[in-house]
């Protein structure tokens, strides 16, 4: 790979911070350690910092030469609410709390480069460094900065991010114009009835029988309500019901998630829902209702800004390590806000198979995201790092 000598000497000191931030995990909104240490060295390189945008994000923001020109860049700071099996050195040191999804790779890369622009400043316009809390578990950081004012004060032309994915091979780009990512709801149904004493049912309106049968009906959203060619995924995760074997509960609870890659879809498949959870409870007698919350928007990528960052990543690394049309991807992620608001693209880096753990010191299991056994390849550091400079330097021009 063809990284900037410089940020490859570096890669020492990017591994040693990276470490540092995932044995010292900090979940959504929590992350005041890992958003002082960021604050820390961008101002060590001379970069403005602002601080406060969605609780612990923060902004660097390094201007060049006389354009007016802007772009964003953008790493997630949080963790995940799991524990780790790993058991290296750099193993979580918080109970219950793991970098089990790369953001302490994201936000290293992102510093590495900030480092090698505030050092050369061969650009002319103006870079934001977005560091962005809570971005798991639908607490929408995203959504908390650009509440704050992000785009506001911080005008972007373009805004771009970068996740790591396991499965990928090593130093490998992906992209993907239009839908990337799926939208992330949730739903909660609550079925109500009549409890009573299971040796006679027929004194009761047994919450469970409806939510048994209940689950199978929701099935039918996806195979007979939506556009079979707009891809959706409804999934029950959860019932809750009843606390004793003699007891016919009176409440019964179904929750899940529905994931879509359009509104239109996600619009149908919500009142598909709506219509059988308070609907069905009635031919046995009971009633239900329904929550559904619609936590992230689809990712849908920008045609133009997405060529031109796969044309970045072609000509500093080649086009036999670029993929301009990878699968759409079912999971979710809030950056999707930001491609709501503003032009951009979100790609992937690939983290390769797991090799690169040391197997006496790591769990067993595989290098998945979101799995205990989980670890960010250091090698993509000065990679990454190299790539935002290669964007950075394209987008803006360089200086005169």
């Amino acid at each position: 790979m063809k990284t900037i000598a410089e940020i490859e000497r570096a890669a020492g000191e990017l591994t040693a911070i990276r470490r540092d931030i995932h044995a010292h995990p900090e979940t959504a909104f929590e992350e005041t350690r890992t958003s002082a240490l960021v604050a820390e060295k961008l101002r060590g390189w001379g970069i403005e910092v602002h601080t406060g945008f969605g609780k612990t994000g923060l902004v660097g923001v390094l201007r060049n030469g006389n354009s007016k020109k802007t772009i964003g860049l953008r790493a997630d700071m949080d963790a995940l609410p799991m524990p780790e099996h790993n058991r290296f050195g750099h193993a979580s040191t918080v109970l219950g709390k793991m970098h089990g999804c790369g953001h302490d790779g994201h936000t290293t890369m992102l510093l590495g480069a900030a480092q090698y622009l505030a050092e050369h400043r061969n650009f002319d316009g103006t870079v934001h460094f977005i560091f962005q809390p809570a971005e798991e578990n639908g607490n929408a950081g995203a959504r908390a900065m650009m509440q704050d004012g992000l785009f506001e004060k911080f005008p972007c032309d373009a805004v771009f991010g970068i996740h790591n994915m396991p499965g990928m091979p090593v130093n490998q780009f992906g992209f993907r114009a239009g839908p990337a990512m799926a939208s992330s709801n949730r739903f909660t149904i609550t079925i109500n009835g009549v409890g009573g004493h299971a040796a006679q049912p027929h004194k009761s309106v047994d919450t469970i029988v409806i939510a048994s049968e209940m689950v199978g009906v929701l099935q039918t959203v996806i195979s007979r309500s939506k556009d079979p060619l707009d891809s959706a995924v409804l999934s029950v995760t959860q019932i809750h019901a009843g606390d004793a074997f003699n007891v016919i509960p009176s409440e019964a609870v179904i929750r899940g998630t529905v994931r879509t890659y359009t509104t239109e879809a996600l619009d149908t498949i919500e009142d598909a829902i709506r219509r059988i959870a308070t609907t069905l409870p009635q031919v046995y007698g009971g009633t239900g209702e329904l929550d559904f919350v619609r936590a992230y928007p689809p990712l849908v990528n920008w045609e133009k800004e997405t060529a031109f960052a796969a044309q970045v990543a072609e000509a500093a690394f080649g086009k036999e390590n670029v993929d301009t049309n990878i699968p759409a991807f079912m999971g979710a992620e809030d950056f999707s806000f930001f491609l709501e608001a503003v032009p951009g693209a979100y790609l992937f880096l690939g983290n390769g198979d797991g090799a690169h753990r040391q197997s006496q010191y790591s769990g067993m299991g595989p290098c998945m995201l979101h799995n205990p056994n989980y670890d960010f390849n250091d090698a993509l550091l000065p990679v990454g790092a190299t790539y935002w400079v290669k964007l950075v330097e394209a987008f803006l021009g360089k200086a005169g």
